[in-house]
């Protein structure tokens, strides 16, 4: 797998952190507390942190597994199974970790240091040729190499000094890196139990040990729902809230809706016309998160172009869509028009404090005039009819999205023909993977706090098949060039940002989602984040009446 193949964990949080809920009642003994209820709009697809594909897999394997570093309620890295923070080298690219001597497997193993090393190696092994493998390429010495095959799996760049102490050895400084560590890709893993269990680790819940706050009981692949229990074994169990956590699949609205009505769920996600009439409803709360909604366009499929290969027809499909319209009538929960792939409020410039997106401005704002210019120099080259597939999730506020961008965009540009298929994440995400599709109409949530880590969908070697020298430039500028240049790292990648969604429309923004959900108000502790993992479950309870 090369480095920058990603796949898209962006993510429709299910549930969501609720200030300012009334009461005052504090947290029982375990005996007393409400079995929690909540919701996933998709199936969990493997409890192996190596092969994690989309959001209930974060979600649920941030809870099960801990790695050396976590989020708080305020998105700010806190020690995990490290018990401080990383001591850094003067020149940013040697990390000194060192880890909790209390820390347990669920077998009653320690977690060591060497249970990271391990993980790691696993995961860029190349023979395994595992999806998130990038962030391990994109950042340890010699993992790119590695990732290649020019350099054996024993040279990477993580060492376990002794059972507590970790360095971590980077290809040039990474001012984000320690934020990386909070991501499922480099949690640990042990070996011993991984490797008895052979190609069976992580497919139910029985073949897993944990090290995280709770533990997943009655899960198997292609199961619907399954449970968290608190992990008796977790160093920090005593402050663990929940004794126990029940997820349901709920992929439509109204079946959330109906459910959490009849008591059945405590959160429910509502979304279009739901989401507008609860508004006045006193469970209802929206809150912004950094999750984006985009149209990956593949240039190449099964080895033959696609009519994407033309950037006059990336840019009409660009300028053509009216994101205030889509986003206000459509998916209508409070989501806002997007125009930049980083999202507003998910980092800020290092020296003044102003937001990306307002450095950056707006790119591809929706103009009739300017598509309908591109469209006809796309037809001079392509001919008078284009016909292409528009992949969405099975999701009902994605297939509503794609049907409406059907529409308008068939009306709007004549002897256009759009098919649009709804299919289960995992096989739309699988088929991304393979190239095997025209549009992919999918969501995005950052993997750490920095905007290279959605710049980097677009570096040459990704499965949409985009491929730009003066792009990959800017990002090589920013990631090696000014890596300590703080000023015009931050400059070089608004100027990434500029050529690849403005410049040559590699991509289609639609949207910064809005999280609205209708929750219970005894739910307490929840918390969601804009990058690694979207939600946090070890403080989240529910109040007893």
């Amino acid at each position: 797998m090369k480095k920058t193949i990603k796949m898209s964990i962006g993510i429709a949080l299910t549930v969501t952190i609720v200030s300012g809920c009334s009461g005052s009642k504090q947290v029982k003994d375990a005996q007393e507390i409400k079995p929690l209820n909540l919701m996933s709009p998709s199936e969990l697809t493997t409890l192996d942190t190596s092969v994690m594909l989309d959001f209930p897999d974060a979600i649920v394997q941030t809870a099960a597994f801990e790695g050396l570093y976590a989020l708080d309620n305020k998105d700010q890295i806190i020690p995990a199974a490290a018990k401080e923070m990383p001591t850094i080298s003067e020149d940013g690219k040697t990390y000194t970790i060192k880890l909790r001597e209390d820390a347990k497997w669920s077998n009653d193993d320690p977690v060591t240091a060497f249970d990271f090393e391990y993980a790691w190696k696993k995961m860029i092994d190349p023979k395994n040729g595992f999806v998130y493998s990038f962030l391990v390429a994109d950042t340890i010495l010699n993992a790119e190499d590695i990732s290649n095959g020019k350099k054996t799996v024993d040279e990477l760049g993580v060492k376990a000094l002794d059972d507590q102490t970790l360095e971590v050895k980077l290809k040039e400084a990474k001012p984000y890196f320690t934020s990386v560590l909070a991501f499922p890709t480099f949690f640990p893993q042990n070996q011993k139990f991984v490797e008895k269990m052979g190609t069976d680790y992580g497919t139910t819940s029985e073949n897993v040990v944990y090290n995280g706050p709770f533990t997943v009981e009655n899960w198997k692949q292609t199961d619907l729902s399954w449970d968290l229990k608190r992990n008796e074994k977790y160093w920090d169990h005593s402050n663990v809230k929940s004794d126990k956590i029940h997820y349901e699949v709920v992929k439509e609205a109204s079946t959330a809706l109906n459910l959490f009505e009849d008591g059945q769920l405590d959160v429910a996600t509502v979304t279009g016309e739901l989401a507008k009439q609860n508004q006045s409803n006193p469970d209802y709360h929206s809150y912004p998160t950094a999750t984006m909604n985009y149209i990956r366009l593949n240039q190449k499929r099964k080895d033959k172009d696609t009519p994407l290969k033309n950037e006059n027809l990336r840019k009409a499909l660009a300028f053509g869509i009216d994101k205030e319209n889509l986003v206000n009538n459509i998916i209508a929960d409070g989501s806002k028009p997007l125009y930049g792939a980083v999202t507003e409020g998910f980092v800020s410039n290092p020296e003044t404090g102003a937001d990306f997106r307002k450095d950056a401005g707006k790119l591809m704002k929706y103009n009739k005039e300017e598509a309908l210019m591109y469209w006809e120099l796309a037809k001079k080259e392509l001919g008078d009819k284009v016909i292409l597939d528009l992949m969405v999730t099975d999701d009902g506020s994605y297939k509503k999205m794609g049907e409406s961008l059907q529409g308008s965009l068939e009306k709007l540009f004549s002897g256009l023909t759009i098919k649009v298929t709804a299919l289960p994440t995992e096989t739309a995400l699988n088929l991304s993977r393979e190239s095997d599709y025209d549009m992919f109409l999918i969501y995005w949530t950052p993997d750490y706090q920095d905007p290279i880590s959605t710049l980097n969908m677009l570096r040459t070697g990704n499965d949409r098949n985009y491929s730009n020298t003066k792009y990959d430039g800017l990002l090589d500028d920013a990631s090696q060039k000014y890596a300590t240049d703080l000023k015009k790292r931050w400059e070089t990648l608004i100027a990434a940002e500029k050529e690849g969604i403005e410049n040559t429309a590699g991509m289609i923004i639609i949207s910064q989602n809005q999280q609205s959900v209708l929750q219970n108000p005894q739910v307490k502790g929840l918390s969601y984040h804009t990058f690694a993992a979207p939600l946090t479950l070890k403080n989240v309870y529910k109040e007893t009446e």
